[in-house]
């Protein structure tokens, strides 16, 4: 969320930076609503003033029935003015919920992932895709994916893993969790599953995206699958004062996260690219606003480290300012190459947030300046389904068979998957 007097002062710059994202701030609505709570406030700290006034007027003796009416009356429009300036805070508050963050200048122009700028390669040369089979095809075939059973017990937009693909996925989990904690350095959590709505508000997905959440309701108790541990790693410190010298703070967790994907359906409908439920290894890191860009290529290098390992062929790309979650100011993207759909996919994203996040939730630092808003940055490190998906397309050989990577041979306590669905 924004300070409303830093964009009111800034107006053309804010203007135009969100411009850059096909939004148009509406600065006159802004103002009026700023304008609304201002003097609401006013009104109830004057109203507060008087009432104080007749109370000392009284000099502790019994005031005459005039002074009590008079004093009825004035704790009424102290009651009325309080309601109307809460009225006021709740429609600049809705107003500011609303608005993305600034992209930083340093993103490109553009509007979609085609406009991404190309940032670097790693890992092996991408694989030939003439004859490469779909992951799809090959899980099914090895029987290590099923999305028939799956739709018959969730329906569409869910699969299963099984056997050997089961194993792959818990070893893979415990791989990504190892290097983060042992050698990247962050703390490992098992967080909740389901938040409440002031956690969904904090990292903004609410209230702008509801309609791509799954909410549960039990009695008066409203909460939310979680869409990505981001959500509940970054509002650990929520409505909390940092010390500066404690920072960054690195967290990292592995939890399901739940989709709806509104708005997506017929994109990735086949094989495990796009689930209403799948499995991540989230990073989050939350340092003073200064120190943001630094942690952001920090960041990026403790995702682009997982696909190293794990030799897969990726690229880096910096988003367009018009292809950015609501609550960046700046992404990269690290895209896998898939053989079966000869094409450079998403498999992580790693964003700067700046204070957007921060202001939300209440997590400030404490400077000599005084009290100031983190800046909060998230990554995906990594995906299990779609490293999954990866690793069985890279790893294909021309008998049907799927080699891993040696950095996974001892966590999942087989080298490779036969053409058969047997182990080796």
């Amino acid at each position: 969320m924004h300070d409303v007097r830093e964009l009111l002062e800034s107006e053309p710059e804010a203007v135009r930076r969100l411009a850059r994202r096909r939004y148009t701030l509406r600065t006159d609505v802004l103002r009026e609503a700023h304008r609304r709570r201002t003097e609401a406030l006013e009104a109830v700290s004057g109203l507060r003033a008087e009432l104080k006034a007749a109370a000392r007027s009284h000099g502790g003796g019994r005031p005459s029935p005039q002074a009590r009416e008079a004093s009825r009356q004035l704790r009424e429009r102290v009651q009325q003015a309080e309601a109307a300036a809460h009225s006021a805070e709740q429609t600049l508050t809705a107003l500011l919920l609303a608005i993305p963050n600034l992209p930083l200048d340093a993103v490109p122009e553009g509007h979609s992932d085609s406009e991404a700028l190309e940032v670097r390669r790693g890992g092996p040369p991408p694989a030939e895709a003439a004859g490469a089979r779909h992951h799809a095809d090959l899980g099914e075939a090895l029987g290590i994916l099923d999305s028939a059973r799956a739709a018959r017990l969730s329906g569409a937009r869910f699969t299963l893993t099984r056997g050997p693909g089961a194993r792959l996925e818990r070893a893979l989990a415990d791989f990504l969790l190892d290097l983060h904690t042992r050698e990247h350095g962050y703390t490992e959590h098992s967080v909740p599953y389901l938040v409440n709505r002031a956690t969904m508000t904090g990292t903004g997905q609410l209230p702008k995206f509801a309609d791509d959440l799954f909410a549960t309701a039990v009695g008066d108790r409203e909460l939310f699958l979680v869409p990505t541990a981001e959500v509940p790693l970054t509002n650990l410190v929520a409505g909390e004062v940092l010390d500066a010298a404690e920072l960054p703070l690195a967290f990292t967790a592995r939890t399901p996260c739940f989709r709806a994907e509104a708005g997506s359906y017929g994109r990735d409908t086949r094989g495990i690219l796009r689930l209403h439920q799948f499995e991540k290894v989230e990073l989050v890191r939350i340092c003073a606003a200064g120190d943001a860009h630094k942690q952001l290529e920090v960041m990026l290098g403790h995702a682009e480290e997982c696909l190293r390992r794990l030799e897969l062929s990726h690229r880096t790309v910096l988003l367009p300012a018009g292809d950015l979650g609501f609550a960046a100011r700046m992404t990269y993207d690290i895209e896998v190459w898939l053989p079966g759909s000869n094409a450079f996919r998403e498999i992580s994203s790693v964003s700067d947030c700046g204070t957007f996040q921060a202001r939300r939730a209440g997590i400030r630092v404490r400077t000599p300046a005084g009290k100031e808003p983190a800046a909060t940055l998230n990554g995906s490190a990594l995906p299990l389904g779609r490293t999954l998906a990866a690793l069985l397309e890279q790893g294909q050989r021309p008998d049907g068979s799927v080699t891993l990577p040696p950095a996974l041979h001892s966590y999942a306590g087989f080298s490779q998957i036969r053409a058969d669905g047997t182990t080796d």
